[in-house]
């Protein structure tokens, strides 16, 4: 069900302190906490003498007590102190899960620790660029499996229907589609030419009239998202790698979706975008805007999780599944081959 070894986003920064807090990743109970340093920590959330979660426990400088006998752990893992023996039994040593803060967010890595290498945490352009404004809004709990998520983000097509009020509208039900498998993951993309501008980015665009637009949604293993809009003025657009300079607007939006277990995800997310970066009235509308059309995405998804679930007839797949088809067909194939690895011989 899980690629394991890859970073996924654990919590927002300041979610993190120096209090011990439990969360799920992959269906794993695992405790998280902040160094004296500021160095996020994350460890199973289970003292191995009688499994009591150590966030039920406490912080002493960079370690952590289990709340029932005293047994303390260093930020590897390692248990340092066992109250009433001077020896401390190898067993008692648990689990430490590499964790990484960027991009105000900390990702753990859930597969082998020797593999794990901070390079390979998804590259946001522009995170830092004064030219480029940022928003954001509080992570979303969506109960529904992780990869009707990934159906969702690799199907522009739905915001004609989902999205009337925001991003769609109805030059976003016919326009064909270009799908695109890489190394990384699978792009579903299209330019819509001479088109009314979207409800959402009225207030954002810097021209009048009719746009030339692309969808780029880009999902990559095993559930990191990237979406580019672009909007330019009619008989402009066509090429994003020339586009006229000053007069398009572009957002780029990135979007994490942790599996906690296989019927639920906790939806991570903010935008970049190529105007107004210091206009905090913008970020704010920018923020309630996509909360609301990301909620109008879960109260689908939550249906469709117990449509699939409880069903009695085939699902019919159509035309614009190939982009979810063709990712979660190469998503399997990781996960297999990294199970085939780690199974024992």
């Amino acid at each position: 069900m899980f690629l394991r070894n890859t970073w996924y986003v654990a919590a927002w920064d300041e979610e993190i302190t120096r209090e011990p807090k439990q969360i799920k990743v992959l269906g794993e109970a695992i405790v998280v906490y902040r160094t004296e340093a500021g160095k996020p920590v994350a460890l199973i959330d289970a003292c191995p003498h009688r499994k009591l979660p150590l966030s039920k426990g406490r912080v002493k400088g960079d370690q952590i007590e289990c709340g029932y006998h005293g047994l303390t752990f260093d930020c590897s893992g390692s248990c340092v102190r066992v109250p009433g023996q001077d020896r401390i039994p190898a067993s008692t040593n648990i689990h430490s899960y590499p964790v990484e803060s960027r991009y105000g967010l900390v990702w753990i890595w859930m597969g082998d620790p020797a593999l794990a290498d901070t390079d390979k945490i998804f590259h946001i352009d522009h995170y830092d660029d004064p030219e480029w404004g940022i928003n954001r809004g509080d992570a979303i709990p969506f109960p529904c499996n992780y990869l009707y998520i990934t159906d969702n983000l690799l199907d522009p097509s739905h915001v004609a229907w989902v999205h009337q009020s925001s991003f769609g509208n109805t030059a976003c039900e016919e326009e064909p589609l270009t799908v695109t498998g890489t190394d990384t993951g699978v792009i579903v993309s299209r330019w819509m030419h001479d088109v009314e501008v979207a409800p959402f980015y009225k207030k954002l665009v810097s021209f009048e009239g009719n746009c030339d637009r692309e969808q780029h949604y880009e999902v990559r293993y095993p559930s990191l998202a990237y979406i580019k809009a672009i909007f330019t003025p009619a008989g402009t657009g066509g090429d994003a790698n020339n586009l006229p300079e000053g007069q398009y607007f572009q957002m780029d939006s990135y979007n994490f979706m942790t599996p906690i277990d296989e019927e639920t995800t906790r939806y991570f997310w903010f935008q970049v975008r190529n105007v107004l970066p210091d206009d905090e009235e913008i970020s704010q509308y920018m923020s309630d805007s996509v909360n609301f059309a990301f909620n109008e995405d879960r109260d689908i998804l939550i249906e469709v999780q117990k449509g699939m679930s409880q069903k009695t007839t085939r699902n019919v797949d159509l035309a614009i599944d190939a982009g979810p088809l063709l990712y979660r067909r190469r998503l399997q194939r990781l996960i297999d081959a990294e199970q085939k690895i780690t199974e024992p011989t």
